[in-house]
């Protein structure tokens, strides 16, 4: 399929995410899009026990009961989709553990466009295949808008995913819809008065919880957006490109030709990255780098004199925290992601426990740990270098370009499993195994009502 010339690149599309079909996906598209499934499942459910995700939750079931969309996590609660598409977008979010792309887009697909589709599969009796290839549709559209922002929208304040989710939620599940080009067309453009996320939590060194809340309300957006289009309502064909469109409004610079390169051409959903590490992803070379040079040089954190950390400006400023105020801002620090990486398991979540901002030792290390923007990095490269100077006075160092979990370094089906039964393991082994081996094959499942951990 081939992209279709249009007076606006929303058209454009619109028209090729209508048309997009499930026998067109190459195998390691559909792979990838499982893979996100898989670990979308896991991320919900983990995201379900912390006490910012029951507050959503306990708004969704009060305010949207009724449905026949899970909210994963809750042991079965069902609301209608708009209420499981925000509180499954924002517990996917709910601690960092979400799939996010490599070049990045500012988008997090899992929490997305994964949450958003399930809610209206599970609410129209749909199936695994139609999940997919919906999924597939809003990753293709939201990965090339969230490129065309070249990240601007973030200098300007906006939390990216918030202001590109809306959009790929709204195609994923305006495919399940079957909506014509037209009506896609209409969702686009609803979707793009939806954008929203502010960045000032960071400034402020509190109010995290909303930044969770910024995905949940993305995923809801897009059930909005193509609801609405459906049954004839109305937005901006030239909300992209248009003088007071979404990329003139939200960023400070753009790349308009990104919006459909490659489209019906190239795909670019397996650019999908799953974290390996429960923490934000300007820290996961950091840390990689840093386990790599701890097996090989064989030292413990009680060895460690001070840490040098060479990367990108984001590292270098916004996720530059020695000392964060509350676990949640933990998460989003590099220099004190790092340092817990040396004293817990930063695989796992629960590392980063309420006590964990007020542990000494890691605290103490995170001071220790100082980040520079390395000269000459160019957008979109994440490479860390890590350099450990250790008491006894020997000095090693190690850059890291591409962390487990990337696309170049994808999590194999064993590591992947090892995840989601990591995340999983308060809801039961021997369920959630079970679970496991049926989302391997997703594709087959001719409705999805079985998906309810």
């Amino acid at each position: 399929m081939t992209a279709k010339e249009t007076s606006h690149e929303a058209e454009r599309l619109a028209a090729y995410a209508a048309e997009l079909r499930y026998e067109e996906l190459p195998a390691a598209v559909v792979q990838r899009a499982k893979d996100c499934i898989i670990d979308g499942v896991a991320t919900i459910s983990y995201g379900a026990e912390l006490p910012w995700s029951r507050m959503v939750i306990a708004y969704a079931q009060r305010y949207g009961g009724g449905g026949n969309s899970v909210i994963l996590g809750s042991g079965g609660a069902r609301v209608h989709a708009p209420s499981a598409a925000l509180a499954n977008g924002t517990l996917d979010h709910a601690f960092e553990l979400d799939s996010v792309t490599i070049p990045g887009s500012g988008s997090h697909p899992a929490a997305t466009l994964f949450t958003s589709a399930l809610a209206v599969a599970q609410e129209r009796g749909l199936s695994g295949r139609e999940l997919i290839t919906a999924f597939v549709a809003g990753a293709e559209v939201m990965f090339r808008i969230g490129q065309a922002t070249r990240h601007s929208n973030e200098a300007r304040g906006f939390h990216a995913p918030g202001t590109t989710g809306p959009f790929g939620a709204a195609v994923a599940v305006g495919h399940l819809r079957q909506l014509d080009a037209a009506k896609m067309t209409n969702a686009i453009g609803i979707a793009g008065s939806l954008a929203c996320g502010l960045l000032e939590f960071v400034n402020a060194g509190s109010g995290a919880m909303v930044k969770r809340l910024h995905l949940g309300r993305a995923a809801e957006s897009g059930v909005l957006a193509a609801s609405l289009a459906s049954e004839g309502f109305t937005g901006p064909s030239s909300v992209l490109e248009g003088k007071f469109g979404f990329l003139h409004v939200f960023c400070n610079e753009w790349d308009l030709q990104a919006l459909t390169h490659g489209l019906g051409t190239e795909f670019v959903t397996p650019s999908i990255s799953i974290k390996h590490y429960a923490c934000h992803m300007t820290a996961q070379n950091s840390i990689e780098a840093t386990q790599e040079l701890r097996v090989e040089h064989k030292f413990e954190a009680s060895d460690v004199q001070s840490i040098a950390i060479a990367g990108d400006d984001r590292m270098a400023t916004r996720n530059n925290i020695p000392a964060p105020s509350d676990k949640m801002m933990a998460q989003y620090s590099v220099p004190f992601s790092v340092a817990l990486s040396l004293y817990r398991d930063a695989r796992d979540p629960r590392s980063y426990d309420d006590a964990v901002v007020h542990d000494r030792a890691i605290l103490d290390l995170a001071s220790r740990t100082k980040i520079t923007k390395a000269p000459g990095h160019r957008r979109q490269d994440l490479t860390a270098t890590v350099t450990i100077r250790l008491k006894d006075g020997r000095e090693v160092s190690r850059s890291v370009a591409s962390f487990k979990g990337s696309p170049q370094r994808a999590l194999n089906q064993a590591e992947l499993k090892e995840k989601f039964m990591l995340l999983t393991r308060h809801l039961g082994q021997r369920k959630l195994e079970a679970t496991f081996e049926r989302l391997q094959g997703i594709e087959a499942e001719e409705t999805l009502d079985w998906l309810n951990t």
